[in-house]
C-alpha cells in the first residue's frame, strides 16, 4: 500500500523553464505593426483618403490623426475606416498620420501630390454680388458640421444632372479683377437649362432646405443632403425644391430642378460634396465606391 506521506518522492512537477522562455520572448518581440491601407495609394490634392484600420480588438475603435487634427471613425466591412479630405489649399507634401489602436501606435507619412487647376475670370453685378447674409452663412455651416454615425450612402455616386460640365472641381478665380487666394470652386457645375431635373447622387436624409427669399442671397435656392458619417451634398441655384427637410431619399430620385438664384450668371447647378467640413472633389466619388 502507497504512503500518502511519500507520494511527494514519487511525482513529477512540470518545469517552469518553457514558461518562463515563452514569457522573456514575448516580451521582447517587437509588437506587430498596425494594419492600416491608405487609398487611393497616391492621393492628389482635392481627394478623400481613406484610412482603412484592421484591429485584433474589434471592440474599441481606433484613432485616426493627419496633421495633428482627430478625424471621426466607423466601423466598415468588418474593418474601421477614417477620412482624411484633402483641397487645392492644401500644400503638396507630407500628411504626418498617427493611428493608434490595440495599444499601439503607428505613425506614418501619406504623401500628397501636386494637382493643376485652372484660373478663371468672372464678374458679378446687380443681385449676383450681394453679399451673403448670417442666416445663410449659419445655417449652411451647421449643414456641414453634420456627423450622422448611419452610413446612408451605398456604392459610387450617381450624376446629379445630365447636362455637361460647364465648370469643375478645383478652379480658382478673380472676381471683379480681384484674385480670391483662400478661394477655389467647391464643386461641379452643371450647365442645364431652366427646369432641368436634378437628382440625389446617393441615398441620404434631406437636412437643409434654404430659399433665396428667405435670406439665401449667395447659395440661392439650395437643398442640403446628409449621405451620413461626415459626407454632406449642396445643391445650389436651384429653381424648384421638390423635397422637405427631415425626408429620406434614395440615389436617382428627383429632389429639384436647375435654376439661376444667389450669386449666378446663368442656369446650371452647382453641386458640391464636403467630407468632414471640407469641399472635395466629387469625381472620384462618382466613377469608384469609396465606402
Amino acid at each position: 500500500m502507497t504512503d500518502p506521506n511519500n507520494m511527494s518522492h514519487h511525482l513529477r512537477f512540470p518545469t517552469l523553464t518553457g514558461i518562463t522562455t515563452a514569457i522573456v520572448l514575448a516580451l521582447t518581440l517587437p509588437a506587430k505593426a498596425l494594419e492600416v491601407e491608405i487609398l487611393p495609394k497616391t492621393p492628389q490634392q482635392g481627394d478623400t483618403i481613406s484610412v482603412i484600420v484592421d484591429l485584433q480588438d474589434k471592440t474599441i475603435p481606433p484613432q485616426v490623426t493627419a496633421n495633428e487634427i482627430d478625424y471621426p471613425v466607423f466601423s466598415t466591412n468588418g474593418k474601421y475606416r477614417a477620412f482624411i479630405p484633402t483641397s487645392p489649399l492644401n500644400v503638396p507634401g507630407k500628411i504626418a498620420l498617427r493611428v493608434t489602436g490595440d495599444n499601439r501606435t503607428s505613425n506614418m507619412g501619406v504623401w500628397l501630390k501636386n494637382k493643376a487647376f485652372p484660373v478663371q475670370r468672372i464678374w458679378l453685378s446687380g443681385n449676383a454680388s450681394r453679399p451673403a447674409t448670417q442666416l445663410e452663412l449659419n445655417r449652411v455651416r451647421e449643414f456641414k458640421e453634420l456627423v450622422t454615425p448611419q452610413k446612408f450612402w451605398q456604392g459610387a455616386f450617381v450624376r446629379p444632372n445630365a447636362s455637361r460640365v460647364s465648370t469643375g472641381f478645383g478652379l480658382r478665380r478673380y472676381y471683379n479683377n480681384v484674385f480670391a487666394n483662400d478661394y477655389y470652386h467647391k464643386g461641379v457645375d452643371y450647365a442645364g437649362g431652366y427646369g432641368s431635373p436634378v437628382v440625389a447622387p446617393a441615398a441620404g436624409m434631406i437636412r437643409l432646405v434654404g430659399k433665396e427669399s428667405e435670406g439665401f442671397h449667395v447659395h440661392g435656392n439650395i437643398v442640403g443632403i446628409d449621405h451620413g458619417q461626415g459626407v454632406v451634398s449642396v445643391f445650389m441655384h436651384l429653381q424648384d425644391i421638390n423635397v422637405t427637410e427631415g425626408k429620406m431619399i434614395k440615389a436617382g430620385e428627383k429632389i429639384g430642378t436647375i435654376g439661376s438664384t444667389g450669386a449666378s450668371t446663368g442656369p446650371h447647378l452647382h453641386w458640391g460634396l464636403y467630407v468632414n467640413q471640407v469641399a472635395v472633389d466629387p469625381v472620384p466619388w462618382r466613377f469608384g465606391a469609396i465606402e
